[in-house]
């Protein structure tokens, strides 16, 4: 017997394709009625899928009476009110660690292109500009800078193994400092003072939201630069835009933002900001490897087995 699964939203494809042979699957996002598809399989559902932004709310929870699991597709579970799931006895679980070094390498990747403006110079060569105007203007290396990484979980340790690849210096912010052999400062304000590339690897949520403010920013100072591989609502766009504007830092990498796919269209008129659609986790080995932790967290789940990836 299959048991039954609601699908919040799409997930990769090969990966839905075995939550499907394992599982009753019901598709909430192709229901035209959202209250009655939930009312039918409010008596007996037990599980929710859930992906990336399309997470579940309370009401969402309430609407489900007989859940007990709600197993999301991504690291970040900002999406998934995890305290009204607590306070309803329903687990919640994320698919951590298996994206770990494809978000890292889009963290390098970004960095490159931010420091040495890839993307721009071969633009620059495609428009004809190597002939008519000369080479391109030089960039700025890598080499013997000081990344600091605010938020050294498991990502941002894979990030920093990459940056000291490329010769880089490691510095972090955390919570609480860490038995690591990188330099420590106690607030997002002193590492950006500290940084030349300033990292932002943490949750998204409440209390991370603008995390990157003014005041960072200004630490950061002109000839810094910020890269965003987390989430958008850490960042605060609106001061990162004047920022970049006014060229009071050196650029930007983000492959988030607060209202994705929406930003402010001023962004896409810097020349010293490398935008990219949150791709950070995007291979189709990582996003199948997540897929299959988020089945196997529903397969463990139905045979009341302790969950591989619970949310604490």
């Amino acid at each position: 017997m299959k048991h039954d699964v609601i699908l919040v939203a799409k997930i990769f494809a090969r990966a839905q394709a075995v939550m499907e042979e394992h599982f009753h699957v019901h598709k909430l996002y192709e229901a035209s009625d959202r209250k009655a598809f939930l009312a039918k399989l409010a008596p007996t559902c037990r599980a929710l899928a859930t992906f990336g932004g399309a997470g579940a709310d309370a009401s969402l929870m309430d609407a489900l009476p007989k859940l007990g699991l709600i197993s999301h597709f991504g690291v970040g579970y900002d999406s998934v009110d995890v305290g009204a799931a607590h306070q309803r006895k329903i687990i919640v679980t994320n698919t951590p660690d298996v994206l770990n070094d494809c978000v890292a390498d889009t963290a390098m990747g970004l960095t490159l292109n931010v420091l040495r403006k890839f993307p721009q110079s071969e633009n620059y060569l495609r428009s004809g500009f190597w002939i008519s105007r000369g080479g391109y203007p030089l960039t700025v290396s890598l080499h013997g800078k000081t990344m600091g990484i605010i938020g050294l979980g498991r990502i941002g340790e894979a990030i920093a193994q990459r940056a000291q690849a490329h010769g880089m210096q490691i510095a972090y912010h955390n919570r609480r400092k860490k038995n690591v052999p990188y330099a420590y400062y106690a607030d997002a304000v002193s590492l950006a003072r500290a940084a030349d590339v300033l990292m932002v690897v943490t949750p998204g949520g409440a209390e991370t939201k603008h995390l990157i403010n003014n005041q960072v920013l200004d630490a950061l100072g002109a000839q810094g630069f910020l890269v965003n591989i987390s989430r958008g609502s850490v960042v605060d766009e609106a001061a990162l835009l004047k920022h970049l504007q006014a060229g009071t830092i050196a650029g930007a990498g983000l492959d988030v933002f607060d209202q994705e796919p929406h930003m402010d269209p001023a962004f896409y008129t810097l020349d010293n900001a490398v935008l990219l659609p949150h791709v950070g986790s995007a291979t189709n080995e990582t996003r199948l490897a997540m897929g299959m932790l988020q089945i196997d967290n529903l397969r463990a789940f139905f045979a009341g087995q302790p969950v591989l990836t619970p949310v604490d």
